[in-house]
């Protein structure tokens, strides 16, 4: 795995980190949507991935889409904070730059993988707030990736083990909060955010 810890800095400097991860097709992106637009000062942090993008996304926006040997190229040179090989050669990983340059006043959000986000996590303590999003079940998040319209069975049922496992890991956040209800969800996020921020 990359290497994990940042520069050492001036105790007058503290970043602000917000983190939000969750199984595929619990809600987090809508949710990191929802909390970039009440806090304009925040910037994404937009990750770099091995996978070809979907019809909507566009490269520097949703993800920098790079090949896999591009991607190593970057692991290799340091680029890195944290990456993980979610499956057989669709890598996802984090800017160390992005988070880096994370502040008081521009804080930095990140929308990654779980284990992506418990090393984060790990790299900043209480520079960083890392919080969970749940889905209410698994058959709730089952019927969520049927109409996304994206998956095969296969990789449906990939999504689904892959979301038990990290379901377990829920425990390691600092907050789950669970989107049965998207405006209940988002109203917890944001109360959690801000409360971090103005701390």
């Amino acid at each position: 795995m990359a290497e994990r810890k940042g520069p050492k800095q001036p105790p007058t400097t503290r970043r602000k980190i917000v983190v939000l991860t969750a199984p595929s097709g619990a809600g987090k992106t809508t949710i990191a949507r929802r909390v970039l637009a009440a806090f304009p000062e925040m910037r994404f942090s937009v990750s770099v991935t091995t996978r070809p993008p979907r019809p909507y996304e566009q490269d520097g926006v949703h993800y920098f889409f790079i090949t896999e040997e591009a991607f190593r190229r970057r692991l290799a040179e340091g680029d890195l904070l944290e990456y993980e090989e979610v499956y057989p050669g669709r890598f996802y990983g984090t800017l160390r730059s992005a988070v880096e340059a994370a502040s008081s006043e521009a804080p930095v959000l990140l929308d990654i993988e779980v284990n992506g986000a418990v090393n984060v996590k790990n790299a900043f303590g209480d520079e960083a707030l890392a919080l969970f999003i749940r889905p209410p079940s698994l058959e709730v998040l089952a019927e969520r990736l049927r109409l996304r319209a994206t998956e095969t069975e296969e990789t449906l049922r990939h999504r689904l083990e892959r979301a038990r496992m990290e379901m377990a890991q829920a425990n390691r956040f600092d907050a789950v909060v669970v989107n049965d209800d998207l405006e209940e969800a988002v109203a917890e996020t944001l109360r959690l955010v801000r409360s971090f921020l103005d701390g």
